[in-house]
C-alpha cells in the first residue's frame, strides 16, 4: 500500500443534567493506560469524556503539540475523521422526519441537470445506500491525485466529485454487500446542502450544532477554535490538518470531548432535544435484517452477548478518534487524540468492561 493511500484511507472506520448525584468515573485501568500510552510516544495526548445521566467526567493526559508542551483537556479542538458521518446521517434522518424527502428516494432526484447516478440491473441508488455503505460505490474515488498526499481532499472539487460518479460502473447489485465509503458519504452530505441550497458546514451548524450548543464544533476554525487546536501527529511528527470541502460530510468535522458528550447527550436521550427522533432513526439498523456489519444512517452497532454498542469511529492524518453509547443504556464515551494510533479500545471497553484495553 503506498504511503498516500494509507493516509487517505485513514478516514475510517455544560449541560442542564443534574449532577447532584455521583458522577461516572474514569477506571483506574483506563486512567493508568492512557498514561502509559502517552508516556512510550504511542499517543501525544488523549482526552476521555464520559456521561451518564448523573452527569459527565473528563480525563485528559499529554499535549496539544510535541513543540508547546500545553496539555491538552476537554475543551481542546481535534479533527474527528469519520464521526462526521454520523452527523451526515442524521442530517439525512432529519430531512425524512420532516418529510422533506424518504430514505429509499434514488439519488438521481438530487443530482444537478448532466449528472446522471450509475444504476445496475435496473436498480437505483437510494439515499439511505449512500448512509449505510451498500450503494456499492468504492471507498475512494479513483480520480483523485492529490497535489498535497500529506492534506490528500483539500483540492478534491465538486467537478471531480461528480465526474466520477457520471462516469462509474457499479461492481455488484446494489444493496447487496457493506463497503466502507468515504466517497458515497461525502456525495450525501453534500447533495443534502446543495438541496438547501448550503454549504454542508451551514447545513451542520444550522441544524445540529446550533439547536445542540455545540459551540466549538466547526469545519472551519473559528479563531478561538484555532488556538485551542491540537496539533495531528504520525509517528511523534506533527502532521498538517486535513481539509475536505467536496467529500466534508465523510469527515471534515473538528470538536472538542466538552461538546461531543453534548452530542451523545442528545443521541442518548438525557439531553431532550427536537432532533432525538432524526436520531433514532439514525440508530436504527438500515440494512435487511441478519446482515452485518449493523449500520444505521451513518452509525454502526456492535454486538455482544449481553449488550450492544451504537458507535463511529475517526481518523485522519494525524488524529484517532472514538464516540458511542450502550444501546438503550445509560453510558457514552468519547475519546479523542492527536496521533494516528487508535484509540477504539478505550471506548469500547469503558462501555464494555469485558473488551480488553491494548497494550
Amino acid at each position: 500500500m503506498s504511503n498516500f493511500l494509507a493516509t487517505v484511507l485513514a478516514i475510517t472506520i455544560g449541560f442542564n443534567i443534574n449532577c447532584e448525584a455521583q458522577e461516572p468515573s474514569i477506571p483506574a485501568e483506563v486512567r493508568e493506560n492512557i498514561n502509559s500510552r502517552v508516556d512510550n510516544g504511542m499517543n501525544t495526548g488523549i482526552v476521555v469524556g464520559i456521561i451518564t445521566s448523573n452527569g459527565v467526567n473528563f480525563y485528559s493526559y499529554g499535549v496539544k503539540s510535541l513543540k508547546s508542551k500545553v496539555t491538552v483537556d476537554e475543551n481542546t479542538i481535534f479533527e474527528i475523521g469519520s464521526i462526521s458521518k454520523t452527523f451526515t446521517g442524521i442530517l439525512l434522518a432529519d430531512m425524512a422526519v420532516k418529510g422533506e424527502l424518504k430514505l429509499d428516494d434514488p439519488i438521481q432526484t438530487l443530482l444537478p441537470a448532466g449528472i446522471s447516478a450509475p444504476t445496475r440491473n435496473g436498480e437505483s441508488i437510494k439515499l439511505f445506500n449512500l448512509a449505510n455503505h451498500t450503494s456499492s460505490l468504492p471507498r475512494l474515488p479513483t480520480n483523485m491525485n492529490p497535489a498535497n498526499p500529506a492534506n490528500p481532499y483539500a483540492d478534491y472539487s465538486e467537478k471531480q466529485l461528480y465526474d466520477f460518479l457520471n462516469n462509474y460502473e457499479l461492481p455488484r447489485d446494489i444493496g447487496s454487500e457493506y463497503e466502507y465509503s468515504n466517497y458515497a458519504v461525502g456525495l450525501l452530505g453534500h447533495l443534502l446542502a446543495a438541496k438547501h441550497q448550503l454549504t454542508y458546514e451551514e447545513l451542520m451548524v444550522k441544524t445540529i450544532c446550533t439547536p445542540l450548543g455545540l459551540t466549538n464544533t466547526r469545519i472551519s476554525l473559528t479563531p478561538s477554535m484555532k488556538k485551542n487546536l491540537a496539533m495531528g501527529h504520525s509517528g511523534g511528527i506533527e502532521v498538517e490538518n486535513w481539509d475536505i470541502p467536496s467529500l466534508a460530510g465523510a469527515g471534515a468535522i473538528r470538536s472538542t470531548a466538552a461538546d461531543m458528550l453534548k452530542y451523545l447527550a442528545a443521541n442518548m436521550g438525557i439531553e431532550k432535544s427536537s432532533l432525538f427522533p432524526a436520531m433514532q432513526l439514525a440508530h436504527k439498523n438500515s440494512r435487511v435484517e441478519g446482515n452485518f456489519p449493523i449500520v444505521g444512517l451513518g452509525w454502526h452497532t456492535m454486538v455482544f452477548d449481553d449488550s450492544a454498542i451504537i458507535w463511529h469511529n475517526g481518523g485522519t492524518g494525524g488524529y484517532r478518534t472514538f464516540a458511542g453509547f450502550v444501546k438503550d443504556g445509560d453510558k457514552g464515551v468519547v475519546v479523542l487524540s492527536n496521533s494516528n494510533t487508535s484509540v477504539d479500545d478505550i471506548g469500547i471497553h469503558i462501555l464494555h468492561e469485558a473488551s480488553p484495553l491494548s497494550q
